[in-house]
């Protein structure tokens, strides 16, 4: 999987409508190759991440769970933590 691309289910606060473009820009990004892609292939790059960008918002809508919340700062500090043990660079705090 894509670094970039995070689970955006069960959080606190619910995901944003930015969160969710953010990674479908990096999903098609990915699957496509292109960074920014040329003039010629703009149009159908964008469609591509509106569309994936709607897919994700009604999937997110739909999923359901049992389970708690997760909470943003919570799951961030410990990506930090798994960052630092990783890289072995001190975990930047927030």
């Amino acid at each position: 999987m894509c670094r970039n691309i995070r689970p955006l289910f069960n959080f606190e606060p619910p995901v944003s409508e930015d969160e969710i473009r953010a990674s479908a820009l990096q999903f098609v990004r990915k699957i496509s190759g292109f960074t920014k892609p040329s003039k010629a292939n703009e149009e159908v790059f964008e469609r591509a991440v509106d569309e994936i960008s709607q897919i994700s918002r009604a999937l997110l809508d739909a999923l359901v769970t049992t389970a708690q919340p997760r909470d943003r700062e919570i799951e961030a500090t410990r990506a930090r933590e798994r960052a630092a043990m990783r890289y072995g660079t001190p975990a930047a705090s927030v």
